[in-house]
Formats: structure tokens, sequence, C-alpha cells
């Protein structure tokens, strides 16, 4: 495979996690903010249209670019309708959108009806729903038991009716734990919110959570103790940063009430969305510069310098861009319980390796847009690699070395057809298998290409200067 030195620059686009949490933060913000470089993309609509439902103003800022805008807050007090008209929360396919603000507008008045579309009404939405009927919400589920659809008869949330204590899991999502400390400030006493469960997964979410708290000029307390049987200790004003992981039973956050303060909040670029284009750097025959990227980010998907570098992969990293250049990649094992959404990008760079790659700790991946686990290794599997799927997990067995006449990376037939599983994630991996035959036409053969709109409406126009 010829290769060239001169790497392909490209832009990462906006953190959809932190678009969501900016957005919403303006919106209960009491005056007028400015957000600026938020992600358009179909989630990240689905937020601003329910917020603008209830009563926040979004005005678009002509000349600052896309994503730019000036959002005139509700004062915490989202609006909803009446039992006989309710107001419409059309979160589309958008889990986040879904459990964040469901945590939101239970703290608001007025009477809200939150369904959406797709896999979406079988995604889990029981804990939350529990953790606020224990404060007060009267929530009822007009669907399947445990799922959207919901509807949200909002009177205000009380913590003294829990002894202003809840606990939380998140061994199946952590944006239950997070839409609770977005709503918590909205609360007439302060909320501490406790880690509980077996597991916790997707960490750094929450930790993305508590950047746009601080960030709102909210006030928390994180505390953290060894074992669940001995005295809490807080942290040190900042040290939630330093947090890896969480464990159940010794991590408690406590909000106190206060008003969202308006501001000017910039979107840093995203690591997820940038995961592919980093990924066609090692895998593809020239270095890819993705710029916009914060190398100090609390992004769980930075993990993945880490895991290129693990697999044998040549990067190097400065204040704003990173590179990646070609590399021979071998297999590895990895825990990615906190980075769950670069497991199908990560299963695609561990078929071009060499030996196998074993990922574990993502059993939640089966909730997600698709089964996560599944959809990799059934399209894998079309370009002749084997995927194991395991009770947690993927056991890829790489290409890489493999001998026998064979080729050594995927190759897909020339009359296959590719599934994205209705899963944006799922269609930007499979275009890796562009990079080794580029004959193959990843676009043409998927069944749905433009689900990329809702993380990433541009990815395929970007995909263009790589492929």
């Amino acid at each position: 495979m010829s290769q060239t030195s001169t790497p392909a620059a490209v832009r990462a686009p906006a953190s959809k996690s932190l678009s969501h949490r900016f957005l919403l933060g303006a919106a209960l913000a009491d005056g007028v903010s400015t957000v600026r470089h938020a992600l358009v993309s179909d989630d990240t609509d689905r937020t601003r249209t329910v917020l603008a439902a209830a009563g926040a103003r979004f005005t678009p800022l002509p000349g600052m670019g896309e994503g730019c805008w000036q959002v005139a807050g509700t004062a915490g007090r989202p609006q909803g309708g009446t039992d006989a008209a309710p107001l419409d929360c059309d979160v589309g396919a958008s889990g986040t959108t879904c459990r964040l603000l469901t945590a939101v507008l239970a703290a608001g008045r007025g009477v809200f009806h939150v369904h959406g579309a797709g896999r979406l009404h079988q995604r889990p939405m029981d804990e939350l729903v529990q953790a606020l009927r224990f404060l007060g919400a009267d929530i009822r589920y007009e669907g399947q038991p445990g799922c959207p659809p919901l509807r949200i008869h909002a009177a205000g949330l009380q913590p003294a009716l829990c002894g202003g204590e809840v606990e939380l899991g998140m061994e199946r999502s952590s944006q239950f734990f997070s839409g609770l400390l977005l709503a918590a400030p909205l609360l007439p006493a302060p909320l501490a919110v406790s880690l509980c469960g077996q597991k916790a997964v997707s960490w750094p979410y929450v930790g993305l959570t508590l950047q746009a708290l601080e960030a709102f000029g909210l006030n928390f307390d994180v505390e953290t103790r060894p074992c669940p049987d001995v005295l809490w200790q807080a942290l040190p004003p900042g040290a939630w940063r330093e947090l890896k992981a969480a464990e159940p039973g010794c991590l408690r956050v406590t909000v106190r009430p206060g008003p969202y303060r308006p501001g000017v909040y910039d979107v840093e670029g995203d690591w997820s969305g940038a995961s592919y284009l980093l990924a066609a750097g090692a895998l593809g025959r020239r270095p890819v510069r993705v710029e916009g990227l914060n190398p100090a980010s609390l992004q769980g998907d930075r993990a993945l310098l880490g895991i290129l570098q693990k697999m044998g992969a040549r990067l190097e990293t400065e204040a704003n861009a990173v590179t990646v250049h070609p590399s021979a990649l071998h297999g590895v094992e990895l825990d990615m319980g906190d980075c769950p959404d670069l497991v199908p990008t990560v299963a695609v760079l561990a078929a071009f390796a060499r030996g196998s790659t074993r990922i574990r700790n993502v059993a939640h991946l089966r909730l997600k847009e698709s089964d996560r686990i599944s959809a990799p290794a059934t399209e894998l599997a079309k370009a002749g690699v084997t995927v194991d799927q395991l009770s947690d997990g993927l056991l890829v067995h790489g290409l890489a070395g493999r001998g026998h006449g064979k080729p050594d990376h995927p190759c897909l037939p020339a009359d296959a057809a590719l599934s994205a599983h209705d899963d944006h994630r799922m269609a930007m991996s499979l275009a890796l298998l562009d990079l080794r035959e580029p004959e193959t036409h990843v676009r043409a053969r998927l069944d749905d290409p433009a689900v990329v709109r809702k993380s990433f409406p541009q990815f395929w126009n970007v995909w263009e200067q790589l492929a």
C-alpha cells in the first residue's frame, strides 16, 4: 500500500455531549447567554426544540458560524402544557435528550409528553423515573413499562420527601445520574445523589455534567470514600476532575439550589466524532491531522489516544490537534466501560490488526441505538472478520499477517451490502473499511448513510478528504 507523509487536515465536529449540556444550561439560565460552536445535528436539534417549546428563546447569531445561538433562558422554570393539551416533547432517537430533559422538565411546571422514535421506546428509563418519583414527580409510562413514551405532570421536585438524598445506579447508563444533577439546582433545597448498584459505566460523561454545572456558576460537592462502611470525605474544589472512575457506594454528589448563570459558552471539539478520523490515520495511506481537539478534555472518548498507542499506532499531540500516522496494529485487551461509544471504531481497528482484541465491560452496549455488540460482529463478518460476541463485549480476530494467501485486511465481496442498523456510530465506523480497498465504497453499500445526521451531519463530506 503506497503512502504519503503529508497529513490530511480535517476539523473535529463540536462535542455532542457538551452541546446538549450547554444548550440546556443556557435555556435554564436567568438571563441571556451566548452558546458558540454548538453541534448542529439531529440530536442537538431535538434538545434545542424541546427547550424552546418549554419557554427558552434561541436566536441564531448571523456571521458567527454554524451553531452559534443567543439564548434567553427560563430562569429555571420550564413550562409545560395542560392535561388536555400537554407540551409535545419529541426527542426523536436521542437518548441523551430524553433522559436529561425528563429530569429537568419534571422540576418545571405543567404537563409534558415525552416521546421519540425507533429504538428509543425500548431504551430504559426506569431508574431515573423511580428516583424522580421519590422526589415527588408524577410520571406515567404510556407504553412499555420502564421505557418512553412518558407523561410528566410537573409541579416541582421536593428533596424533603426523600430526606434530601436519592440513590441512582450507572450500570446501564450514566445519563440518569447526569439528568438528576442538571435538575438539582432547580430544587428548593440541596439534593445529594449517591451512586449505587454493582458497577458504574461511562463516568466521564458525569464529569462533563459537572463541568457544565461549574461553568454555569452552580455549587456542588463531590464526596468519596474507600468503601461503603466508612465516612464520606469531601474532595477539594476541582479535584473531581482527577477522578478516572466511580465505584458504587463510594461516590456522592450534593448540588445546592441556585440559578444557572448566563454567560458566553464555547463548545470544544468532539472526541467521539473525531475517533473515525483518527482511526483513518492509522489505517489509511496518509497521516490524518484532526484539529479542534483538546488533549486535556474531560471527554471519555479521549481514551482513543491511549488505545491507538497500545495497539501500536504512531501519533503526535499538540495543544489543539492530533496527528495519527499509518501504522501496523496488534491486538490488545481493553476495558471500554468508560468510553463505550468508541467500541464500533475500535472493533474495526482490531479487524485490521495482527492477533485478537478483546473488548470488555460494555454489556450495556446492547441498549444503545443499535445492539452495538451484535451489530459490529454481523457487519465485520461480511468482510471476512471473525468476531465472537461475549457476555460483556467482543473478541475480534484480526486479519493482519494471517498468511496462506488470504487477504490480510477486511475485504467485502462485490455484492455485499452493509447495514448501519439505524445507528450513526455503526455507519461511520464501517466507513473505515474503505481505506484499504478504495473501490469498496461503503457509503454506497450502506442501507442508510444519512443516519450520520444524528451526530456528525458533515461526516461524508469530511470523509471524502480521507478516503
